[in-house]
């Protein structure tokens, strides 16, 4: 699991459409119209993949997506091992703020929480999917939160249909050259 912003902006002049060997043009000034939030949630060996966007990212966002995760997506799990960066959201407070205790607690019994160590975030495979989306999906002006929607279920659906996984190879061995700083030597 991770998050990112998206910057909503719409164009301030019509842009001048595509001609036979000619790009659409866009003029470079352009109006900002918010922020929003997006939640990237993924399962590598399988593929799937779920994306909430909200209007901010509060520890209450973040619970009510997890949440969702817990309930929706894998209401038959007893144990959902979630990956994810140290951000201060990130915690079982958020849900005890979020919801009365013992729902809080009903989620958390769910959860296995595993953390990226620090500058290893790019251990965590939502995080390399979130760059994914930001460039097939999120790499132009989009005006505001509904067509955010509407683009990011497009690219889903894509996803979907062509059943993409991920083939992850980075390998213990690799772990050991790769973090080698991070490892204590046993060596005198």
């Amino acid at each position: 699991m991770d998050e990112t912003s998206k910057q909503l902006t719409k164009e301030t002049r019509k842009p001048i459409k595509a001609k036979p060997g000619k790009l659409e043009k866009f003029d470079y000034e352009y109006e900002r119209n918010g922020v929003a939030n997006v939640f990237m949630l993924f399962e590598p060996l399988t593929g799937w993949s779920n994306i909430e966007i909200t209007d901010r990212r509060t520890m209450i966002d973040w619970a009510h997506c997890i949440r969702e995760l817990v309930d929706v997506s894998y209401p038959n799990a007893k144990k959902i091992l979630l990956v994810c960066d140290n951000l201060n959201t990130h915690k079982g407070a958020s849900l005890y703020k979020a919801f009365p205790p013992d729902e809080a607690k009903r989620i958390l019994k769910k959860l296995e929480f595993h953390y990226t160590p620090k500058h290893g975030s790019w251990l965590n495979m939502a995080e390399l999917m979130l760059s994914i989306y930001t460039r097939q999906c999120l790499d132009r002006r989009i005006k505001d939160k509904e067509t955010l929607e509407t683009e990011t279920n497009a690219w889903l659906e894509n996803r979907k249909i062509k059943n993409i996984k991920v083939d992850w190879q980075f390998t213990t061995e690799d772990a050991r050259i790769r973090l080698q700083r991070l490892y204590p030597s046993i060596l005198p």
